[in-house]
């Protein structure tokens, strides 16, 4: 049997009793990385052997770690550092393989940073999207955000500490306006909230020394954000056109057409907003 086990993200009164007695009586867990989980096992008096499974190592080992439990006839449970396994969290390919050779997996749930963030969140529709961490290049996750316009759900992100400034960057740029709930070190001492619009939340982040500290959960509803991009194509209309005017009339890319306008004053994201309308118009004409 493989058992995945959910850890505290924080508060350890999170911790189940089932997930406690799971984890003693198992023959081995297979820890994200084993000097955290020693301490959790250690604080709960727990001593199970315990084994690595990290994003590195998990394509591999995966299978030598199902060998083992078929050999030895051994129950294991996965954990990750903090919260749910295999979500965003490494262990994927672990229960992949197990499940394809015959051995059951069992879930043992507990915390949640992602669905702690949107049971908090207020926002009232009827589904979320958990996209995890978006890519790190700029353009990259400004066109990930952009393919989530309109539709009727809210969205979940998780960002680093050090970049989580740049991520609320990208997000005013192509949904300025947006409602926004970003949360950091859920169910921690020090745990926060920020609600607001993306400018608002983004104000707050650099306006704190500390944002640099603990995990973040982004929380977006995406599910007005086709009538916040309707109203801005229509007050943005001539910067389209001019956009487009030196396209043609000066034979530019529109990469080139948006610097050019840039240096005659036009604001950046503006300008991102205006070519994002201007490519749609283009495709669907």
């Amino acid at each position: 049997m493989l058992y995945v086990v959910a850890t505290p993200i924080g508060n350890l009164g999170d911790f189940s009793a089932r997930a406690l007695d799971t984890l003693r009586t198992v023959g081995l867990i297979v820890a994200e990385d084993t000097r955290v989980t020693r301490k959790l096992l250690t604080h709960f008096q727990i001593d199970t052997p315990l084994t690595s499974l990290y994003r590195d190592n998990e394509r591999y080992k995966s299978s030598q770690l199902v060998d083992r439990m078929i050999a030895e006839q051994l129950d294991a449970a996965l954990v990750t550092d903090a919260g749910t396994p295999a979500v965003s969290d490494p262990g994927a390919y672990f229960v992949q393989e197990a499940a394809l050779r015959g051995i059951p997996v069992l879930p043992v749930p507990g915390a949640s940073a992602a669905v702690a963030a949107v049971s908090i969140s207020g926002f009232v529709n009827t589904s979320y999207h958990f996209y995890g961490f978006l890519p790190r290049g700029g353009k990259e996750c400004r066109d990930k955000l952009a393919s989530m316009a309109g539709k009727d759900e809210t969205v979940v992100l998780y960002e680093s500490p050090h970049r989580v400034i740049a991520l609320m960057e990208n997000i005013q740029a192509v949904f300025p306006g947006i409602r926004c709930v970003v949360c950091c070190d859920l169910t921690k001492l020090y745990e926060k909230t920020l609600r607001g619009t993306a400018e608002d939340v983004l104000e707050q982040l650099k306006n704190n020394p500390k944002t640099e500290k603990g995990e973040y959960v982004v929380v977006l509803d995406v599910s007005q954000t086709q009538q916040l991009q309707n109203t801005q194509t229509a007050g943005a209309q001539t910067l389209e056109a001019q956009l487009l005017d030196a396209m043609l009339l000066h034979s530019l890319s529109l990469r080139d057409a948006m610097e050019r306008l840039a240096g005659e004053g036009k604001k950046k994201n503006a300008l991102y907003t205006a070519s994002l309308n201007l490519k749609k118009l283009l495709r669907d004409n």
